[in-house]
This record gives structure tokens, C-alpha cells and sequence, in this order.
């Protein structure tokens, strides 16, 4: 694996990374040792946050048996939505802020996790949800100290919320998606059972396992995490830090084992070691990601999910337009790689070995090779390859840039400073 220059030392320049994860605990039928998790962790009354659908599933009968049968009693929210937003966040912490728990237990896919993530931080810590929210969009506060112990369950081979410490949602007065992100919110504990996911539509597996790539390909590509300034205290080191060596590592081989598994896994569900290594990527991404960072497609996905009106995905049925932050990620990313690649030709080479493509060292074939690879793919799960499928034109333009502008924690790491009319010319290829 070729390196980043990540030994290069100056006294500006930062020279550390932090690598921080929860107890994870991996493997087919783990999520039978949810009661013994939390045990440990000294928990006697917590609150079940799960998705109304799951809610009435035998997984959720189990997780409930096996907390009851190690002593714990467990209360339930069934407050979850699919992307969430901070007016459905705030109506549900309204429903659990007097409830006296000592610990959450989150099940579900990464908008339940988040959800759980964000509940346990205004439980432990009251306050306007924007007080948390990243800035510029909210203050970017940080909490005191920890918060209650959040047991997370996964039931989606994607996000990698189990291990980061990263919420994800909307804030639907401005149309934007954006996060909450503080080194508290990460999960005490990952419980990651493949089993969990044999269940999932084909249009879940695929949005979510997209997901998987793009945190993998784009924390490999960020900038490195020496690229940053000394801060002005260890408390204020971002946590999204730019690419380490550790994180490569994680990244490289979650990209080798989704460019494997993902179609296997989406053309059948009940291929378990599709399922199996496609989870155990999302839970490796998530550790690298967690402290390297993700850039450009994110930060474009943000106001492409907060805008959308017209799309309604397959085998989704919420009743409402949405798209997938799988998804949201995916489409842009054949854009925003072919763009970026150019820039740093030696990363994206790298992530075209480990998928096994050979190239040349020109950096436009390395650009058209990662775009060609990644619009195929997309044709291959019958994702939409252009916006102007899921509802876009140009005159959605500028509010697209000023959307992706405002993620500025993101931006930071990518490859390339991008300007506004960089930002444009992208969204006019993916449109």
C-alpha cells in the first residue's frame, strides 16, 4: 500500500491522531449478548430505541428477553425516523426527558442510532438541540463530560454509527442535512451480528453498503491528518482529522470487501458471507472514518437529501420524498472522484489496486477509471446515476453549492481546497 507523507514534522503542523472505539463485539449471534453488555456496564433501567417496524420483530423480542433476563428493566421509544430531523428529534426527547434511565440501547439501522446517540445527549446534558449542532449551522458545543452509556446494535451493514462519534441529521427549516459531532456521542458498546441484516430489502442493502465505500474511499483520500494546525488544546483536535495510517488500513480493506460482497449480498439475501463480511466492513469503515473523516460526496449528499421533493426509492415506503443517505452520497461521488483524482492520483490509484483495476500513473485516467468503476456499479444495484433522476435541474443549483459550502467540517478534508465554482462545475456533471 503506497503512504501518505504522514511522518512529515513541522511546529505548526499537528503530528497527532486519536483513535478512539467502543467495545465491539462481532460475529453471528452476538446480539444474543446484549443482557450480559449491559451488565457490565452496570445498567439497571435503560431505554429501548428502535423503529416501529422492528419494534414488533422477534429481534427486538429477543434484545428485550436477554436485557429482562439479566435484570435490566427496558422501556421503549418507537420515535424514529428514517433521516432524522431536529423537529422529530426534539418531539421525541420531549416524550423521555423525564424517564429515570441510566443507559440506552439503540436497534436499528444508523438513523436509529443517531437517534439514540442524540436522545442520550440531551438526556444527560438538557439544552437546545442547536447548542450541539455543527457549526456554522449550530454552536458546535461540546458537551462537559460523558454521556449515559449507549449500547448499539446494528441492523444495517452501513453507517458505521456503532463506532463513531458522529449523529447525522436534518435541520428542515433550512433544507439541509448536517451533524452533531463530539468525542461523547460514540457508543459504550457495538454489538454487530450479521444475522440481523438477512431481512433487509435489496434497495436497504445496496444504499447502505454504498454507504460503506464512500466512508471508506473518502477517508482514505482525505487530507492527511498532518495537513492540519497544532489546536489550541487537545480538547479542541477535530474529530475528523484527516487520513492516518490506521485508518488506511481499516479503509482498504472495507473497500476491497464491498467491491466483493456488495452485489452478492444485494442479489441475495441470505448469502451469509456476503452479509458477514459486508457488516464486518461497515463496523471497520466506521473505525476509520470515525477519527480520519469523510469530504466532498458527503458534503454534497447533505443538501441534496435536505432538498429533495419528488423521489421515492424502491422498496422505501415512508410515505414521504426521501433519499436514502446511502444514496445521497452515492450519486455524487462518481462525480466528485473523477474530479478530485486528478488532484491526488497517487490515493486514487491505490483505491483502484485494492478493487483490483491496474492503471497507468496519468491522472486522467486514474480520474476517468474511479468515475467509470463507480457509475457501473451504481447501474449494477439500479441506483439512479444522475440527479435529474431523483428530481434535480439546474435551477436547484445554487442552493446546492451554499448547501455543501455550509459543511465546512467536512470540506476541510478534502484533497482539493474546492471554490464555489469548482463546487458548481461537479453538481452540473452529477445533474
Amino acid at each position: 500500500m503506497s503512504n501518505a507523507n504522514y511522518i512529515a514534522y513541522t511546529p505548526t503542523n499537528d503530528s497527532v491522531f486519536v483513535i478512539e472505539v467502543p467495545r465491539i463485539k462481532f460475529g453471528l449471534g452476538a446480539v444474543r449478548e446484549v443482557g450480559f453488555e449491559a451488565k457490565r456496564l452496570g445498567l439497571k433501567n435503560v431505554l429501548l430505541v428502535v423503529g416501529k417496524r422492528l419494534s414488533q420483530s422477534k429481534l427486538t423480542e429477543e434484545v428485550i428477553q436477554k436485557l429482562e433476563e439479566a435484570s435490566i428493566s427496558v422501556k421503549k421509544i418507537e420515535e424514529v425516523k428514517v433521516e432524522p430531523d431536529d423537529e422529530a428529534l426534539i418531539e421525541a426527547y420531549k416524550k423521555i426527558k423525564d424517564e429515570r434511565v441510566d443507559g440506552f440501547v439503540a436497534l436499528g439501522g444508523g438513523s436509529t442510532i443517531d437517534t439514540a446517540k442524540v436522545l442520550d445527549l440531551l438526556h444527560t446534558y438538557p439544552a437546545e438541540l442547536s447548542e450541539y449542532i455543527n457549526a456554522p449551522i449550530g454552536k458546535g458545543s461540546v458537551p462537559p463530560g460523558p454521556i449515559k452509556p449507549l449500547i448499539a446494535i446494528p441492523t444495517t451493514a452501513g453507517t458505521g454509527s456503532e463506532s463513531t462519534a458522529v449523529a447525522v441529521l436534518d435541520v428542515k427549516s433550512l433544507k439541509v442535512k448536517t451533524g452533531i459531532s463530539n468525542p461523547y456521542i460514540r457508543p459504550a458498546v457495538a454489538i454487530v451480528d450479521p444475522l440481523t441484516t438477512l431481512t433487509l430489502p435489496p434497495m436497504v442493502t445496496a444504499s447502505t453498503g454504498l454507504d460503506v465505500l464512500n466512508h471508506a474511499i473518502e477517508s482514505f483520500t482525505s487530507r492527511p491528518y498532518t495537513s492540519r494546525q497544532i489546536p489550541e488544546s487537545p480538547l479542541k483536535r477535530a474529530v475528523y482529522a484527516g487520513s492516518t495510517p490506521v485508518g488506511d488500513i481499516f479503509a482498504s480493506k472495507a473497500i476491497e470487501w464491498v467491491n466483493r460482497y456488495l452485489r452478492r449480498a444485494v442479489a441475495n439475501p441470505n448469502d451469509i458471507e456476503a452479509r458477514y463480511y459486508m457488516m464486518l466492513g461497515a463496523s471497520i469503515a466506521g473505525i476509520g472514518f470515525g477519527h480520519a473523516g469523510v469530504h466532498l460526496p458527503h458534503a454534497m449528499a447533505y443538501p441534496i437529501a435536505g432538498m429533495v421533493e419528488k423521489w421515492y426509492p424502491p422498496d422505501y415506503d415512508f410515505g414521504y420524498a426521501i433519499v436514502p443517505h446511502g444514496i445521497s452520497t452515492a450519486i455524487p461521488a462518481a462525480y466528485a472522484f473523477r474530479y478530485l483524482a486528478k488532484f491526488y492520483p497517487e490515493r486514487f490509484a491505490e483505491v483502484l489496486r485494492i478493487m483490483g483495476i491496474e492503471t497507468s500513473n496519468d491522472p486522467k485516467e486514474i480520474s476517468e477509471t474511479i468515475s467509470e468503476y463507480y457509475l457501473h456499479l451504481l447501474e449494477d444495484l439500479s441506483i439512479p446515476t444522475k440527479l435529474r433522476d431523483i428530481g434535480f435541474s439546474e435551477s436547484h443549483l445554487d442552493k446546492l453549492v451554499e448547501g455543501t459550502l455550509a459543511q465546512r467540517r467536512l470540506l476541510e478534508q478534502s484533497p482539493k481546497r474546492l471554490s464555489r465554482e469548482e463546487l458548481k462545475k461537479i453538481f452540473m456533471e452529477a445533474i
